[in-house]
């Protein structure tokens, strides 16, 4: 298989929407929380990614159509069934004015797989590398991979002679215990934005990258980002003309901001999944008052907490109906989505989840945290709340621990052991395809797969399936796979799924922004009016 990209340049023409751009601006933006690392391969997290994408480039990018590009390669070709030959840009600059090569894209790919790195769903894509020349290189995978293109999006390269001087060659541990790493609190990119300032919690400021090989029809010269968790104040600051641009906005305030003069909310549908997993690996829960053995490892428990959660009302309460109720793991945008299959949820139950609590000895429930972000989704606690309500009427009580994204993250993942019972997470397929969540949510721990099943579920077929799906190149047959490996997914309760959460953003009338699907947040497309 053969793929050639079109150029970055030729893509940004179709940008031609944000033509008439004024003189150089300053912009000022403010997310829930703050990011989390300048480490672009600390933390597999969206904001975290989409704020780095600015500063750090991988090889391929999408454009404002959504179609994959190219960025760092030029152009790239499949030269045998588990071998891609990435063509490189010739004359790219790092922000410390190092020249871009091969050499740091086999440096950036031993570098996601050391211990601190959160990548190793992208490191676990790749067997080896092999230089042919400054600017080609070869990425060998374990087994044919036609897809490997459309993986490679969040995957940014690093100055491998920055690194080393920075004693940095190892990408930064997510729990937060290692502030010193070079590379956690500065940055050496190729992007179009160059890092000047780095206060953690407080603010990041970036300027732009005179050198930058792109075009784009951004205006900004000077970029400053703050985190601001209270949502009234957040949207105050987009109110007042402090910020420029503000996400998310609870949907309760999209009327706030139709009143106001000069703002506006800008909505769409998003697609990231929200949902609730379950620890089906340990043999006794790590917080939970059920001893000696795990309630979540029998699939009538599970089943009935997906009875008792009624996905309607937390959107018609907490959502005010801008969500949209899912029985798949993925969003109608998702390559591999099945409209037929997303019907069939089990319904709403009480009645019949206290039964299957009562056959699988739980008649009286038990006690169990949830691990619940407060800054990170979209009314994130305000959806555990709803959730340990519900579970209240079949007699779960729940301990709801819920807590700033970094201290979230830095207890829940891979790096920490997994150290969580019952869980909200959120995840947007980085491909927009299905293989994703199936390699990454629900695949068994092993070989690299299932790095973000927090839970641990494990069923041998679906891991099986997914290996399959990432090589299959028949549309009909892959899309077969997909649905045997939703559909066992669907049957033992791997997850709860809720909904996908909407696009809330808020704009000052003085800018213009693109909204990618993936809620992404990128410069290149923003202008100061």
């Amino acid at each position: 298989m053969r793929r050639v990209t079109k150029t970055l340049t030729a893509a940004l023409a179709s940008a031609a929407l944000f033509a008439g751009a004024a003189q150089a601006e300053t912009f000022k933006w403010a997310f829930q929380g703050d990011v989390q690392t300048m480490d672009p391969h600390g933390l597999f997290e969206t904001m975290t990614l989409s704020f780095q994408r600015n500063i750090y480039e991988g090889l391929v990018i999408r454009d404002t159509s959504m179609e994959l590009v190219g960025a760092l390669a030029t152009e790239w070709e499949n030269t045998e069934p588990n071998v891609w030959r990435f063509k490189l840009r010739e004359g790219v600059k790092f922000h410390g004015g190092e020249d871009f090569t091969a050499e740091d894209v086999a440096f950036s790919v031993e570098r996601i797989r050391t211990e601190g790195s959160d990548m190793k769903v992208v490191a676990g894509l790749i067997e080896s590398t092999n230089i042919i020349d400054d600017y080609t290189i070869d990425i060998i995978t374990p087994s044919p991979n036609p897809i490997l293109p459309l993986q490679l999006e969040i995957f940014y390269m690093m100055d491998k002679g920055w690194s080393e001087a920075n004693g940095t060659a190892e990408a930064t541990n997510v729990k937060g215990d290692d502030q010193g790493n070079h590379a956690n609190l500065n940055a050496n990119g190729t992007g179009p934005f160059k890092l000047v300032e780095r206060q953690t919690g407080v603010k990041t400021v970036l300027a732009k990258h005179e050198d930058w090989w792109g075009d784009a029809p951004t205006n900004i010269t000077e970029v400053i980002f703050t985190p601001i968790d209270q949502d009234a104040t957040r949207v105050a600051a987009l109110i007042s003309g402090d910020v420029h641009m503000v996400y998310p906005v609870p949907v309760q305030d999209w009327q706030r901001l139709e009143d106001a003069d000069g703002v506006k909310p800008l909505a769409g549908p998003e697609a990231r999944t929200i949902f609730l997993g379950f620890d089906q690996d340990r043999d006794e829960l790590l917080a939970s008052s059920v001893k000696g053995k795990n309630p979540f490892k029998d699939v009538r428990v599970r089943k009935a907490f997906m009875k008792a959660i009624n996905i309607d009302a937390i959107n018609e309460k907490v959502m005010r109906g801008a969500a949209t109720p899912t029985a798949l793991m993925i969003a109608p945008a998702i390559n591999g989505f099945n409209a037929e299959m997303n019907e069939k949820r089990e319904a709403y139950d009480v009645e019949g989840a206290k039964a299957l609590m009562a056959e699988a000895g739980y008649a009286d429930g038990f006690e169990v945290t949830m691990d619940c972000p407060n800054d990170r989704y979209v009314n994130d606690e305000k959806i555990c709340q709803a959730a340990a309500s519900m579970l209240a009427k079949i007699g779960v009580k729940i301990d709801l621990l819920a807590q700033t994204k970094s201290k979230y993250f830095g207890k829940v993942l891979a790096q920490n052991d997994y150290d969580t019972s019952f869980f909200l997470l959120g995840w947007t397929p980085s491909t927009f395809d299905a293989h994703n969540p199936i390699s990454s949510l629900y695949s068994c721990r092993v070989d690299g797969l299932g790095a973000f099943n927090l839970g641990g579920y494990c069923n041998e077929r679906v891991t099986e399936l997914g290996k399959m799906i990432q090589s299959e190149i028949d549309p009909a047959k892959r899309q077969e796979m997909i649905d045997e490996a939703a559909q066992i997914h669907m049957d033992e309760v791997g997850h709860i799924p809720l909904h996908q959460q909407p696009l809330s953003w808020g704009v000052s009338d003085k800018i213009e922004v693109f909204q990618r699907p993936d809620n992404a947040f990128d410069l290149r497309y923003a202008v100061v009016k």
